[in-house]
């Protein structure tokens, strides 16, 4: 099995959570460095949360660097109400004591594609500021990388920020642009992966995932997650990372009921990563993407030309196709034998 080395820039979030949970559970993952930004919740939640995961999953030592504070030229917004009040729900983590890099998610990411050039997969599942900074600093950065897996946009599909614009480009569409601008001219098989919301919407994880990710890990009692459950239940999983777990998507679950979207939690994260291990899970369609900054009505809507209407080659390949049911069999597997793991240890 070949190793892939990742650079991960999340802004965690409960299934940015999720995703690192099964990067760590992968034993072709290695994770080189986790870039936090502001998105979700403040960078220095953030950069706390990705901390505090690491510290509940005995993660060896892996590079946090805080990241960018504020997007390229908006004001930030945070999701609070859909992420709770420090990023993971109900989860209370426990402060893992844990440093924060010297150096920046920026300069963590342009000296790791200077060090390590065509060796290094980028995941960005969040926005895509640090990134914009990188390639200000090194504008080769594109083609250093191996290859970058994204997160973002909605193809044909409605927007869950505006109506037409999906949450990670419209923090900072700015950056987001820039972003996709860089890459144009990449060669096919390194244009970046986008894992929009037409395919991640599908990924829709419901108790009954849950449970069994429970019984994977040999966690006792039965996780039952429930819609009848009152606002102060929380979990009583023996396993410490199922705990913590439940509690951060049970949150997520009565989120989506109440925006009408029944008692699910789309994991739009976790699969972008699985897609950033094995593309090859997916179906894909070059397209020329830009960025809308300028409508009054639809800045931060992801806009693709499928056909050449721009007489601008493809910079990226849009995720049109995936398995949901496989992708969810093998994150049950994973993540669950690994948190059986981490007790054990």
């Amino acid at each position: 099995m070949s190793t892939r080395r990742l650079i991960v820039d999340v802004d965690t979030g409960i299934d940015d959570s999720l995703a690192l949970l099964y990067l760590l559970a992968s034993p072709e993952a290695e994770i080189f460095g986790i870039a936090s930004t502001a998105g979700n919740v403040s960078a220095e939640q953030v950069a706390a949360n990705n901390l505090n995961w690491l510290g509940v999953c005995r993660a060896p030592d892996i590079e946090v660097a805080l990241g960018a504070r504020a997007p390229l030229v908006a004001t930030l917004r945070t999701t609070e109400d859909t992420h709770g009040p420090q990023g993971v729900g109900n989860a209370v983590l426990p402060e893992s004591g844990r440093e924060l890099s010297a150096r920046d998610a920026a300069t963590l990411w342009v000296e790791s594609v200077r060090g390590h050039p065509g060796e290094l997969t980028g995941l960005v599942t969040g926005p895509l500021t640090n990134l914009a900074h990188a390639v200000r600093a090194e504008p080769e950065l594109p083609h250093l990388l191996h290859r970058l897996v994204v997160m973002g946009g909605a193809f044909n599909h409605p927007g869950n920020t505006t109506p037409t614009a999906e949450w990670n480009v419209s923090v900072d569409p700015e950056a987001a642009k820039e972003v996709f601008n860089a890459f144009s001219g990449v060669p096919e098989g390194r244009r970046p992966i986008l894992c929009g919301l037409d395919v991640t919407e599908t990924i829709e994880m419901t108790p009954e995932h849950v449970r069994r990710l429970s019984e994977t890990a040999g966690s006792t009692p039965p996780e039952i997650i429930s819609p009848d459950d009152t606002p102060e239940v929380r979990s009583r999983a023996s396993n410490p990372v199922i705990r913590h777990l439940s509690d951060a998507i049970r949150f997520y679950m009565n989120f989506h009921r109440t925006h009408d979207q029944g008692f699910i939690a789309h994991m739009h994260d976790p699969f972008a990563a699985a897609v950033a291990l094995n593309p090859g899970l997916v179906r894909t369609r070059p397209a020329t993407v830009d960025v809308e900054l300028d409508g009054r009505l639809t800045r931060g809507t992801t806009v693709a030309d499928w056909v050449g209407h721009w007489n601008r080659a493809p910079n990226v390949d849009i995720v049109v196709s995936t398995d949901p049911d496989a992708f969810f069999d093998d994150l049950i597997d994973r993540v669950g034998r690994f948190a059986k793991s981490v007790e054990s240890r």
